[in-house]
């Protein structure tokens, strides 16, 4: 049953609304909720679930760890428990993780550039 007004966006959503609204079957937030202790939807009379804002986004970045970023559900609850920092993870910031491979980059350099001067004295 879905009205013409929209919800406000602090509203508790129904799996219904949330499974519309993220493109997920609702088999797949039931089965979430069973893998990721993190994703807790308010249960009321007739074990009906209610998902707060925070759960809404929660059900958005496991969606797009799993299927856009080809995270396996153990690597994604492995994230969820123990998050990497923020420059360990490539795809979460503007700029796609260009500082951690700069910095990698750099240490490929600076290693070919000892192995050269290397060469250079045994030659």
């Amino acid at each position: 049953m879905v009205s013409g007004t929209p919800k406000a966006s602090g509203a508790f959503r129904t799996i219904g609304e949330v499974s519309e609204a993220t493109g997920l079957p609702q088999h797949i937030l039931r089965y979430w909720e069973t893998r990721f202790p993190q994703l807790r939807p308010v249960t009321r009379a007739g074990n009906r679930r209610y998902y707060r804002p925070e759960d809404v986004a929660l059900v958005r970045r496991i969606d797009a760890l799993l299927n856009a970023q080809g995270y396996t559900v153990r690597g994604v609850q492995q994230l969820l428990t123990h998050p990497a920092p923020p420059e360990a993870r490539p795809g979460d910031g503007p700029d796609d993780g260009a500082p951690t491979m700069l910095a990698a980059l750099r240490t490929i350099r600076d290693d070919l550039g000892r192995a050269l001067t290397q060469d250079d004295d045994i030659a």
